[in-house]
């Protein structure tokens, strides 16, 4: 004798009812501004990005009415759109604060503190990853690297970076942005909410006076690389190998021939090893062809 499901306690569940629409006064506001963004691509599909930016920024995060929006306006399916914004960690499935308070934990970020930061913004927010505060102002996340490694450890809120941070000074800037109190990036425009900042990555300019002008380009530390390619830094210390080499005799100034290669680092210097050092406590080496005989 067999037992049906619900005997099992097991529930098969209903499907999901369609996602509603938006209100007509949205949907038409919304409808203007997709087909501006869809006239900038020559097949409508490639505008899906950006349109889900849209949506974002209406609701804070990409709603089940958001993707069944831009699946009608671009001609594709609720599921097309779904793997997309699934796919994609920039768009919320779920309401997140004002500010999304990034920390970057990648190798570099964490080696200087980045975990720190993060284990000090759970503790002091009360949150963890992906959560937001009770007030609905700040939502903590791990984030990948910002490309800013030369900042290490960055924070990055609603993608304006933090260079530089320590515990004590993003506990500082979180607890500005919760009362309201003006926060400037280190570099870049000036800070907006999380909703302005998706419609700014749907492709329509930052409105905000001067918000353009402000942003600025890369730091010094960035700058450094475009320096040395071009010249205009130090020359390189340069480490000889510990028992000389070639380039330490004397050469023939007659004979032009291209000077040695130079170690650049002491990583490069040869090493005293049992191949190379007699007195080494594993003794020499010897040539491979010896290797086995009796």
């Amino acid at each position: 004798m067999t037992t049906s499901s619900s005997e099992q306690g097991v529930s098969l569940g209903m499907p999901e009812l369609p996602a509603p629409d938006y209100p007509d006064d949205v949907r038409t506001r919304l409808e203007r501004d997709a087909r501006e963004i869809i006239a900038r691509y020559p097949d409508s599909r490639s505008a899906l990005l950006p349109l889900l930016h849209l949506v974002q920024s209406e609701e804070g995060h990409v709603t089940r009415t958001g993707m069944r929006f831009c699946a009608d306006v671009l001609g594709l399916t609720t599921a097309e759109v779904t793997a997309v914004a699934t796919f994609y960690t920039m768009y919320r499935r779920k309401p997140s604060g004002d500010y999304q308070v990034g920390v970057c934990t990648n190798t570099l970020c964490a080696v200087m503190g980045g975990d720190a930061i993060f284990e000090a913004l759970q503790e002091h927010l009360g949150v963890g990853n992906g959560e937001t505060t009770d007030d609905g102002k700040v939502t903590l996340e791990h984030i990948e690297c910002n490309a800013a490694c030369d900042y290490a450890p960055v924070v990055m809120v609603n993608w304006e970076f933090f260079d530089n941070q320590t515990p004590a000074s993003i506990k500082r800037l979180v607890d500005d942005l919760r009362a309201g109190r003006p926060v400037t990036p280190t570099r870049g425009a000036p800070l907006c909410t999380f909703k302005e900042t998706a419609r700014i990555l749907a492709g329509f300019p930052d409105e905000r006076e001067g918000a353009t002008e402000s942003g600025g380009s890369a730091g010094p530390a960035s700058l450094v690389g475009l320096r040395l390619a071009k010249g205009e830094a130090a020359p390189a210390r340069v480490v000889h190998p510990r028992d000389g080499g070639p380039h330490d005799e004397p050469r023939d100034a007659a004979v032009h021939e291209p000077p040695p290669t130079e170690h650049l680092s002491s990583h490069d210097a040869p090493r005293a090893t049992s191949a190379s050092d007699p007195s080494h406590p594993q003794g020499p080496v010897g040539d491979v062809g010896e290797e086995g005989e009796g």
